[in-house]
């Protein structure tokens, strides 16, 4: 089943231009963060006689303020926004199918108690939780990563009992019961497996979300604390000089926008995918 499914989902990405293009984007951007390593150049030297030179064959994004080459701050900057956004996801996601597969497979009691909860929490602006609980924990991107993450999952969380209702009352899960196999080892084996694609894609458009967040909380200060940097604080610290260094904020501001971009873009084509399958 999941060797089909993700056959499927790989025939109908490559297949497609822009889940292609999203597709390269991403890889192309997160092997590039990786091996940031091997630039020549390091992040945080700074070298006050070459601040603010312009994108050059030796700088090909330039430098900033201090000196420091901007192409390799890019690059590092990209392993931290990943990070957040790929860690984030996981905590999330984790979270919202634990909570969605009870609450759909139990019902009753549970089930009101969990989806009444995830309204009240979706009723409050989690960006400014966020912000809130932000300012009063010493920023780092633990705790970036673990804020996102815990007041992430409810949109998961609904998607995962919305198919877990479904799929309670197929023949195989009734069979199951009849057997005696236990309620959560029903949900381990048939019910979860059975929502991994709409798992997928929540997790997809989840990574998007996040590195949206932590962009938004670095802008505002809030965030990745020098001399590390993230593409959002790079945005943030290039405001003052707009006018005199423009590339300073273009950079960051293009990774972002193209990397949320095709994460958006594959949600939608893998959905389209898994849509076009159950019809």
């Amino acid at each position: 089943m999941y060797i089909k499914l993700m056959k499927g989902l790989k025939n109908q990405v490559f297949s497609n231009k822009l889940g292609k293009f999203a597709f390269f984007i991403i890889i192309t951007f997160t092997v590039i963060s990786i091996f940031a390593f091997l630039s020549p150049y390091d992040p945080n030297e700074i070298d006050m006689a070459s601040r603010f030179t312009s994108p050059n064959i030796k700088n090909i994004f330039g430098t900033d303020i201090m000196g420091r080459d901007y192409f390799t701050r890019i690059l590092y900057g990209g392993r931290i926004s990943l990070s957040v956004g790929f860690l984030s996801m996981l905590i999330s996601t984790i979270i919202g199918t634990i909570v969605g597969s009870i609450s759909g497979y139990f019902e009753g009691r549970i089930d009101s108690f969990l989806m009444r909860t995830v309204d009240i929490l979706m009723s409050i602006p989690s960006f400014f939780i966020i912000l809130i609980l932000n300012a009063y924990l010493k920023p780092s991107m633990g705790i970036i990563i673990s804020v996102i993450g815990l007041l992430g999952w409810m949109t998961t969380a609904r998607l995962v009992r919305a198919e877990t209702l479904s799929i309670k009352s197929s023949e195989y899960v009734l069979y199951a019961k009849s057997l005696g196999i236990s309620n959560f080892k029903i949900i381990k084996k048939h019910i979860i497996p059975n929502v991994l694609p709409t798992i997928i894609v929540a997790a997809t458009l989840s990574i998007a979300s996040a590195i949206l967040i932590e962009s938004s909380l670095s802008f505002l200060g809030m965030g990745v604390q020098a001399p590390d940097a993230s593409w959002g604080s790079m945005l943030s610290n290039s405001q003052g000089y707009i006018d005199e260094a423009p590339y300073l904020g273009v950079f960051p501001g293009i990774f972002i926008l193209l990397t949320v971009l095709s994460f958006n873009i594959l949600g939608d084509v893998i959905r389209n995918t898994l849509d076009s399958r159950g019809e």
